[in-house]
């Protein structure tokens, strides 16, 4: 059996490209161990979104690219994923229990924000993170029907000061629906309603969660701004329709999290087109670009396009979101592949930020 090198191995890995990361793993150090042995070539990959969907997928793809050099030794491929805390805007100190906050915007309502939220939270879960979501629309909360939560349900309290999220989904959960009934306006002023915010975020007590969604409600108002100077976020996403109105207040909602140095992961655009149940014509009844065209203006990515279909809304207002009710449909494969771009982009912070700092060098005469 010929010799090899862990060298030889790392050349062979640098030759597949992960479209979610747009790198090698050697270069973006996702290579955490290289065993070589006479029978089998042991490599340990550590990335920093979660892929439980593609894992099969990815390790097959490097067993490819290596076995060529393996000498007729098994190849084997640990494939593990660990996320870390990023940094949050102005340096606040993080949230105890989550790791990354990921507030999710729009411009304006009625394009989807609240439905993409849930199905995105609900898509990194499956995809093998630990995820909360919380419903800061205060006035219009509905996350609590999406979740299928009863009316009724209440947060527990173990020690009368802090409460505990409520599960639904293999999400853990945190909304105004469960603290009033649901038809009870919340007829508040400004500060009352940026208060109850503030108890929401920091009376939850969030269990080791890699994300935490925040689904915003429209706009860029008292809520925005209680989140940008008190809430420690990692990252947004903004949700928009391709239709020009549309377009229009979610360039408002990127300039919004510019100005309190958030980072804006991506966009998604919702009710991209509109496939007829019955011939199958598809027509982009809303138009069509909208989404490509603010991200290459913003300098961020469009994340991913979904189709204006009646099943969306049917069962998120069920109880039973697309990636719940339809796991291995088309629509919850496009949610899934928008949650590891939106975490990959997130991961990928950490090695720009490395780059932030010149290498200070001291020469002596």
């Amino acid at each position: 059996m010929s010799e090899l090198t862990a060298a030889q191995v790392e050349a062979a890995l640098a030759s597949y490209q992960d479209k979610y990361l747009n790198s090698d793993y050697v270069s973006t150090g996702a290579v955490k161990a290289i065993d070589i042995d006479a029978n089998q070539v042991q490599i340990t990959i550590g990335l920093g979104y979660p892929a439980a969907g593609i894992s099969d997928e990815i390790k097959a793809a490097l067993v490819e690219k290596v076995s060529p050099v393996a000498g007729g030794r098994a190849v084997n491929i640990d494939l593990q994923w660990q996320i870390e805390a990023q940094q949050t805007q102005a340096n606040l100190e993080g949230m105890p229990g989550v790791k990354n906050v990921i507030a999710v915007a729009s411009g304006k309502g009625g394009v989807g924000k609240s439905t993409t939220a849930v199905n995105i939270a609900l898509a990194l879960s499956v995809e093998g993170a630990r995820v909360g979501i919380l419903d800061a629309d205060i006035y219009g909360p509905s996350q609590g029907l999406m979740l299928g939560m009863v009316e009724g349900t209440r947060p527990v309290s173990e020690d009368g000061k802090t409460w505990q999220p409520i599960e639904a989904l293999g999400l853990q959960a945190m909304t105004m629906a469960c603290m009033l009934d649901e038809n009870s306006p919340i007829v508040w002023r400004g500060p009352m309603v940026t208060g109850a915010l503030q108890q929401l975020v920091s009376l939850t007590k969030w269990d080791d969660l890699d994300y935490l969604i925040i689904d915003l409600p429209p706009g860029t108002g008292d809520i925005h701004l209680t989140l940008a100077q008190k809430v420690p976020v990692t990252g947004s996403l903004v949700v928009t329709t391709p239709q020009d109105i549309a377009l229009l207040d979610a360039k408002k909602g990127i300039e919004m999290f510019r100005k309190v140095d958030i980072p804006v992961l991506g966009v998604v655009e919702n009710m991209s087109v509109h496939i007829c149940s019955q011939c199958g014509h598809a027509e982009p009844i809303f138009g069509s670009g909208g989404g490509d065209e603010i991200a290459e203006d913003y300098d961020t990515e469009l994340l991913g396009q979904l189709p204006l279909k009646l099943s969306i809304r049917e069962q998120a207002d069920s109880g039973r979101p697309t990636v719940i009710a339809e796991p291995d449909g088309e629509v919850a494969a496009i949610y899934r592949d928008i949650a590891r771009r939106l975490a990959a982009r997130l991961a990928l912070r950490a090695n720009d930020e490395s780059n932030v700092f010149p290498e200070i060098q001291v020469i002596e005469d």
